[in-house]
Parts: structure tokens; C-alpha cells; sequence
């Protein structure tokens, strides 16, 4: 990145700095994978530069249903272009088929299909370890009004349905996905952050016998190996199905 501009935040997996304009910032994707709150990390080249064009694809997607996002273009392989706005400290988790924390949790067993999605909010604090809170909790904090979360509740539902179709057209099964919202200058809400394998459970349904094969961060988190394999075949399928379209 060009000297001239200057780093705003840097987490995980991403580095924000700012742009000329001064209501868009560059997002810079890293290689890094983290997992367990970056207890686990290690590099994978070519990892930031999947998430990114993934995301990209996935969010002119969106754009074209009428989602409200941040995106707005692509610099390089590696650099979103994205509106500036001020992130809501929240962790929007939808979750389609019993997976992960959920089951941990609960009695309900992986792999079992839910009645009607499940929504879960996460304080994006790291000195908490980012913990599951409850819509009163939101309000007590101050975090969103009431109207808000909802808002942001019924953007959610209607960007699972979307990325539903999405992900079976390319053969993968949606199982759940993590969201973050921020509202631009004028008080807009948008949807931030990025869209890839790193915040959303996929699984292969070209497998037979109903074995689960992840192609996502599970691969990391669960020493599955063959990380970047999976990313790639994703933005391979992504890319084949667009141009179909």
C-alpha cells in the first residue's frame, strides 16, 4: 500500500486505510487465518486474494437484489474499494443448519436442519471473547435502537434467502454465516465488512452418503488441511455461474 495513505484499523484478516475520496476507504485483504478468537493463526498465500474477489462477486450480487452495501469497487486482487462507515459493534450470526457454537450450546445435533432460520447476536469485543447477547442487552448498551435491529434483523433474512439460491446454484449448502452492519454519513445502514469463506459455513453437495465436506474456514479451524484448495474451487464455481448469467 502507497505511503500516502494512512492505516485506520487493522484486524484479523483485513487492513483499512484511507482513500482519496474521503467518504471511501481501501480495504486491504491479508493471508492471515485465524481461529478461537486468533488463539490459532497461520498464513496461507493467496488466501487474502481469494477472500477478496469472492467477496466482491458476492456483494455485486447483492447490490443487484437491492442489498444495501459498502462496496463499491475492486483497486486490485487484493484491495476493496468500500464507503466509509462507522461499524456496529455487533456480530449478526444466522445460522441454517445446526453447526459449531449452536450445538455446543444446545442439545440440537450438527447437521440438523432448522424449522426457520436462527439469528444470533455477538458483541465484537475481543477483551470479551465476542459474547453471544440478547436484544434487550442491545438496547440496554445503547448499541442500536429498536427499529435499527430490526432493520438490520430483516436485512439479514432476506440476504440468507438470496445467498440460499446463490450457494445451491454452485452447489453448496449455506449452512450459516456471520454479518456486520455500519451506517454511512448520512445514517444509512450498510451492509460492511466481507462476504467469503472465512464468515460463512459451505458445504460440497456433490458429495454422496451425506458426508460433510466443508469448503470454508473449518478446513483451518479443524486441520482438515487443503484451505486454499477449497477457496479456490468456490471462486472458481462462483465465477462459472456468473458468467452463465
Amino acid at each position: 500500500m502507497n505511503n500516502k495513505y494512512e492505516l485506520i484499523y487493522e484486524g484479523k484478516a483485513k487492513k483499512v486505510f484511507t482513500h482519496d475520496d474521503e467518504d471511501k476507504v481501501k480495504i486491504e485483504f491479508k493471508d492471515d487465518a485465524t481461529a478461537f478468537n486468533a488463539l490459532k493463526k497461520e498464513k496461507f498465500e493467496g488466501k487474502g486474494k481469494l477472500n477478496c474477489l469472492i467477496s466482491a462477486k458476492i456483494f455485486e450480487f447483492l447490490i443487484k437484489k437491492n442489498i444495501p452495501t459498502h462496496f463499491v469497487g475492486l483497486e486490485n486482487e487484493n484491495i476493496m474499494i468500500a464507503k466509509k462507515i462507522k461499524v456496529i459493534p455487533l456480530e449478526i450470526v444466522l445460522r441454517n443448519t445446526a453447526y459449531g457454537s449452536l450445538c455446543k450450546q444446545t442439545s440440537i445435533k450438527p447437521g440438523t436442519l432448522l424449522s426457520k432460520p436462527l439469528i444470533d447476536f455477538y458483541l465484537k469485543n475481543d477483551e470479551l471473547n465476542d459474547p453471544l447477547i440478547t436484544k434487550d442487552r442491545i438496547e440496554l448498551m445503547n448499541i442500536l435502537s429498536s427499529d435499527d435491529l430490526e432493520l438490520i434483523v430483516n436485512l439479514t433474512l432476506n440476504i440468507n434467502e438470496i445467498l440460499i439460491r446463490f450457494f445451491k446454484n454452485i452447489k453448496l449448502q449455506l449452512v450459516d454465516f456471520k454479518l456486520e452492519f455500519g451506517y454511512d454519513d448520512r445514517n444509512n445502514i450498510l451492509l460492511g465488512d466481507e462476504i467469503s469463506p472465512d464468515n460463512c459455513r459451505l458445504w460440497d453437495l456433490n458429495q454422496k452418503n451425506d458426508t460433510i465436506v466443508s469448503l470454508d474456514k473449518d478446513r483451518f479451524r479443524k486441520d482438515l488441511g487443503g484451505l486454499i484448495e477449497a477457496y479456490s474451487e468456490i471462486h472458481r464455481r462462483i465465477n462459472d455461474f456468473l458468467q452463465t448469467k
